[in-house]
């Protein structure tokens, strides 16, 4: 049996059946991984730039579509009415509250549009609450951002002695109203794009994305390479045994075997 497992001609089988497993293993596998990627968010079209009051209301909702929108809004900026968010790094997605505690602020400053509603918007950030960059800019102010559903007010670890006043730890409309009473606050905010030469750092947000969709047919694709692979150890197998099996009949009825017997 040995002698016929380690022939020219089976172990040039085993060797192809390796190979061909191998790259059938890959194969699937691959295909694998197209399928997992194919259900990952994926960064959507990203339209020109439309006015704020299109897709932001006043006590509406906000549509799942106009999350990351491109936005411009114009107004004056009302400087009394400004805020600092607390505990926020530069970036929108980060997690913010306690567990962010002493990594900056956003600067939260309410632009009032030309009908008189309010657009809260995130002008920028600063590591200090007393830096300079948070003083408010005079006159008309043209601003152009990514437009952010509001925050749950129970969104963030809050701190447990609160925050000083002039300060709140999420942009939450329903709050805004209250800290503005008498005002039209329009539903969610704006993270400005600071222009160049800024003294704000800006902060960044993602484009809009979109959920993925699974393409099942890879899936079946890697389950047929990985059938393929079984088939073809099943083939290397029968192959063998015949292989063994008819080597041991030849020799049961060589001559030598019939003197011996």
């Amino acid at each position: 049996m040995l002698k016929t497992l380690f022939s020219l001609r089976v172990m040039g089988l085993h060797l192809l059946t390796i190979a061909v497993v191998t790259a059938f293993i890959l194969l699937g596998r691959w295909q694998l991984g197209v399928f997992q990627d194919s259900g990952k968010p994926q960064a959507s079209t990203d339209p020109a730039p439309v006015s704020v009051t299109t897709l932001s209301d006043v006590g509406g909702h906000m549509l799942t579509a106009a999350v990351g929108r491109r936005v411009t809004a114009e107004g004056v900026y009302d400087a009394d009415r400004q805020l600092l968010v607390a505990d926020r790094p530069p970036h929108v997605d980060a997690p913010g509250g306690n567990v962010s505690r002493g990594e900056g602020y956003w600067v939260l400053t309410p632009l009032r549009l030309d009908d008189g509603t309010l657009m809260p918007v995130v002008r920028g950030w600063v590591a200090q609450a007393g830096d300079p960059g948070t003083a408010v800019p005079a006159g008309r102010a043209t601003v152009e951002g990514r437009l952010r559903p509001p925050q749950g007010t129970d969104s963030v670890q809050r701190r447990p002695e609160g925050v000083p006043a002039g300060q709140v730890q999420t942009v939450s409309t329903g709050e805004l109203i209250n800290l503005w009473s008498g005002q039209k606050v329009r539903n969610g905010f704006v993270v400005a794009q600071p222009a160049a030469g800024a003294a704000l750092t800006p902060v960044e947000v993602s484009p809009p994305v979109v959920g993925g969709t699974l393409t099942w047919r890879n899936l079946a694709y890697a389950a047929n390479w990985w059938i393929f692979a079984g088939f073809a150890v099943f083939m290397w197998f029968h192959f063998v045994r015949d292989a063994v099996r008819s080597d041991r009949d030849r020799a049961a009825g060589s001559p030598e075997m019939v003197l011996e017997g």
